[in-house]
């Protein structure tokens, strides 16, 4: 017996009725992982400490730094202390052989290449932090880390400085072509994207404006990598609003909050970054002195966020 054209159209909507649950349910499951996989990339870093040990809780503000790593005899003492990432400049030689050594202009010669220090750190279970100081470096570079990537237990981040930024007099690196020497590269890696700054005593200094955070995220949106700002924190108080528009742009974006040696820092100033953003996604590369002081301020464990 034949349908009626009542139970025709019956049929049909309940068809369309399966149609748009099955195809809700495709699409909710599809992006589901896009967007765990995007927030595990940002807290990355932190959950490897987290899985060896070496940090007790989801907070990147208790990840410590070894600095300027450009000597064997640095490296040899950042392997052995108790830090967990250690960061070294990385340049071409000034003299022949030109090849990528450890070093931070003015110097152009040092006592250990690139080469040699990957091969001192690989096994280890630190974390390694190459700040590129020139885009010539940056090929070779990238291959030689290529050879050692599977020795590598601990996470890789990849820094340079390349947009302009408040007060900044160096020029930054090309950002189109060390993000072509680097992306496809370093797929696994950290990408730590900054600004050339300056800061001086005797001056109003500018903070990061809206611009200089657009031109970002311009940059940087359709990478895959997580990526860290390194942004400079005696410049931070007045652009609270900037960084905070650039972090709700993906869950992939985090700050790394940096100082130089001479700027005066009112560590105070920091905890609105603290305070209004997960503590997973703000690191703190400061002085001893500095982080300790910022540790024990009454607000530094207060949080509007729920923290994981």
């Amino acid at each position: 017996m034949g349908l009626n054209k009542l139970s025709v159209r019956r049929v049909c909507v309940l068809l369309l009725l399966v149609a748009v649950v099955t195809w809700t349910w495709y699409f909710m499951k599809s992006e589901a992982p896009s967007r765990a996989s995007a927030a595990s990339m940002a807290e990355r870093t932190v959950g490897y400490f987290l899985k060896t040990g070496a940090l007790k809780e989801r907070s990147a503000a208790d990840i410590r730094w070894a600095h300027a790593a450009n000597s064997k005899r640095r490296i040899s003492e950042a392997l052995r202390d108790s830090t967990h990432m250690i960061e070294a400049d990385v340049l071409l030689r000034g003299r022949e052989p030109k090849e990528p050594i450890m070093a931070h202009p003015p110097d152009n010669d040092s006592d250990i290449t690139l080469q040699d220090w990957l091969k001192m750190v690989v096994n280890s279970d630190k974390g390694i932090k190459l700040d590129f100081k020139s885009q010539e470096a940056v090929v070779e570079s990238m291959a030689l880390l290529d050879k050692v990537r599977d020795q590598l237990k601990g996470p890789v981040w990849i820094n340079a400085d390349i947009l302009p930024g408040p007060g900044g007099t160096n020029a930054p690196l090309d950002a189109q072509a060390f993000l072509q020497a680097v992306a496809m590269k370093a797929e696994g890696d950290v990408l730590s994207l900054g600004w050339t700054t300056g800061w001086s005593p005797n001056k109003n200094n500018p903070g990061y404006s809206w611009e200089m955070v657009q031109q970002m995220e311009a940059v940087c949106k359709d990478l895959t990598q997580p990526v860290t700002f390194p942004v400079r924190a005696a410049l931070l108080p007045q652009s609270f609003a900037q960084f905070q528009w650039l972090l709700q742009q993906s869950d992939r974006y985090t700050l790394t909050i940096w100082t130089g040696k001479s700027d005066v820092l009112n560590v105070e100033d920091l905890l609105p970054y603290r305070q209004n953003f997960s503590k997973s996604r703000i690191y703190y590369d400061l002085l001893e002195s500095q982080i300790s002081k910022f540790k024990s301020l009454p607000g530094y464990t207060v949080s509007k966020l729920e923290q994981s």
